[in-house]
């Protein structure tokens, strides 16, 4: 598979530019089957950089309810939190 097939989206949160901003990481929605080992093979192929860590959360998919009733279904997903070492930066949005 090719390694930037893996990595779908970045995530532009507040949360996401936080961590960013203070501990030099950056967040990717990942493809559900993906390890840390790909993403982070991937980030480093993708960006020319190196990766210190990554770190994958799991949402599971879910039930929408509204008034105690289902009314849909919630998708889930994988996201990865990479960590770049010192000196390292992806920059997405400078200056917007």
């Amino acid at each position: 598979m090719d390694y930037t097939q893996i990595l779908i989206k970045p995530v532009i949160s507040e949360k996401a530019t936080d961590i960013k901003e203070t501990s030099n990481q950056v967040t990717f929605y990942v493809l559900p089957s993906a390890n840390k080992v790909e993403v982070k093979k991937a980030v480093e192929s993708a960006f020319d950089v190196k990766v210190d860590s990554v770190r994958i959360v799991r949402k599971r998919p879910g039930l929408r309810r509204k008034f105690g009733r289902v009314v849909g279904k919630l998708s889930g997903y994988k996201k990865a939190y990479v960590k770049l070492l010192a000196g390292e930066k992806i920059e997405f949005f400078e200056g917007v």
